[in-house]
């Protein structure tokens, strides 16, 4: 475990310590007797030299004094003010993923993750690395984003739990956008129980962690907790200073909402956190409030506003090249082009997000299994959707089955329902009604306990 001092500073081993004092010492001409006076022997100084003792946080501020250099510079051998420096330079890092492409905002933590491993500053290592996470999460390079943040993890494993909960939260978000929903509910929930058990009930922490379940809780149809995790999440949001984790929790909390009906606070819980991204300069996340706004705006017949609200999330986020939710955007806008009469449209907007990724658009790959497989399950439900109202029953079937397989690897049990119904339908309009009765019973089976699936017992809920 690294040693730290009482303001947190790590502090090298001994030997590092004694060669860097015999360095400096000769550099200032000075004898071990001049060094150590008043405080200290000239033989405690020759023994710490040697590496044979741990000098004390005392002793070392001594030492520094008498040398000219500062405490962090004698205890780490790092120029002083450079720790400021790079947290500086992490900041702008983060300005840039905010408001521009996540490449260039990646080039940035990547310097300053490579001056941080030079100097050993391992929170700024852990926090490059959590920034090249998020950059990859958006230009959809999901398995590269989840090694950055375990990375992040292993750095930060002596530090408390808290500390390591965003990396957490990167790597659950990482398989969510896999289409690994309930690995996803997995690490969120356990960490809650850790954080529990050994009574660290931070708010930040707890808030990221339960906004961040309500995604998967919800694709799942654990819509219980999602809600749960919902009320729980705007208890916290008082005692958080964070304006971008407030908003996140307003985000999220209106997902469940739309769920119970209630269109119209769902719809001001995304304007609060419209308001919020918009003064904090956040683009990726205010597209993701225009994009559930459309979502809002369909679920109420509105399709014009919906049209309109999906087309400026995409817009923003393709100007910045976030590759993966661009595409996921566009098939909730290609289901409302197809609910408009624009099935030609809509069709032209799927079909590239099922093959292989055009570079000059910035794609990681096609939309599928390991990438954004809910969304790829929604593509083909459409295309399946658009051939049978065309009238060819073979392709729309084909779409369907593609689906089917994507869906249950994601345990995305709304979705699977919906699709085992228009399967179902389907087979049964063409004649083979004992096909029909299995997709039919596989949907049921998927909806047999919606709010439990097949998740454990829920996390603890800690005292507020």
């Amino acid at each position: 475990m690294t040693h730290r001092s009482s303001d947190g500073v790590p502090v090298d081993d001994p030997a590092e310590i004694g060669r860097r004092v015999l360095r400096l010492r000769g550099e200032r001409g000075l004898t071990q007797r001049q060094l150590a006076e008043p405080a200290y022997t000239a033989a405690y100084v020759s023994t710490l030299e040697s590496g044979k003792v741990r000098p004390s946080e005392a002793a070392l501020r001594h030492l520094a004094d008498r040398l000219g250099v500062s405490y962090e510079e004698l205890a780490t051998g790092r120029p002083a003010h450079l720790a400021a420096e790079l947290r500086l330079r992490l900041t702008d890092a983060r300005r840039a993923l905010a408001t521009g492409a996540p490449e260039d905002a990646a080039e940035l933590f990547r310097t300053a993750h490579e001056e941080a491993v030079t100097h050993g500053l391992a929170d700024e290592q852990a926090d490059a690395l959590l920034g090249l996470g998020d950059c990859l999460l958006e230009s959809g390079e999901l398995t590269d984003a989840r090694d950055r943040f375990a990375a992040a993890e292993r750095l930060l494993a002596d530090q408390p739990l808290p500390r390591r909960v965003p990396a957490v939260r990167g790597r659950a978000t990482a398989h969510l956008l896999s289409g690994e929903l309930r690995y996803a509910c997995y690490l969120l929930e356990s960490t809650l129980d850790e954080l529990d058990a050994a009574g660290l009930h931070d708010p930040e922490a707890l808030l990221l962690l339960y906004t961040a379940s309500i995604a998967p809780y919800m694709d799942m149809g654990a819509h219980a907790r999602a809600a749960h995790a919902a009320e729980l999440a705007l208890a916290l949001a008082p005692r958080v200073d964070d304006p971008a984790l407030v908003a996140g929790m307003h985000r999220g909390v209106a997902r469940t909402l739309i769920a119970e009906g209630r269109i119209a606070e769902a719809d001001a819980s995304l304007a609060k956190a419209q308001e919020l991204y918009r003064q904090l300069h956040i683009r990726t996340e205010l597209a993701h409030c225009h994009w559930m706004r459309g979502y809002v705006h369909a679920q109420d017949g509105d399709l014009g506003h919906a049209e309109n609200e999906l087309r400026t999330a995409r817009d923003i986020l393709a100007s910045k090249r976030a590759a993966l939710f661009t595409e996921q955007v566009e098939v909730e806008l290609a289901d409302v082009l197809r609910r408009r009469g624009k099935t030609d449209e809509a069709e032209a907007l799927l079909r590239p997000l099922l093959t292989a990724g055009d570079d000059e658009q910035g794609r990681a790959g096609p939309l599928g299994a390991g990438r954004g497989a809910v969304h790829a399950g929604g593509a083909h439900r459409l295309l399946g959707l658009i051939a049978e109202e065309r009238g060819d029953t073979e392709r729309a079937e084909e779409h369907y089955c593609a689906a089917l397989s994507l869906l249950e690897r994601s345990s995305a049990v709304g979705d699977l329902a919906d699709l085992c119904r228009l399967l179902g339908d389907l087979l049964r309009r063409t004649g083979r009604v004992e096909a029909a009765m299995d997709a039919y019973r596989t949907g049921l089976g998927h909806r047999a306990a919606p709010g439990t699936t097949t998740l454990g017992p829920a996390p603890a809920t800690p005292p507020m």
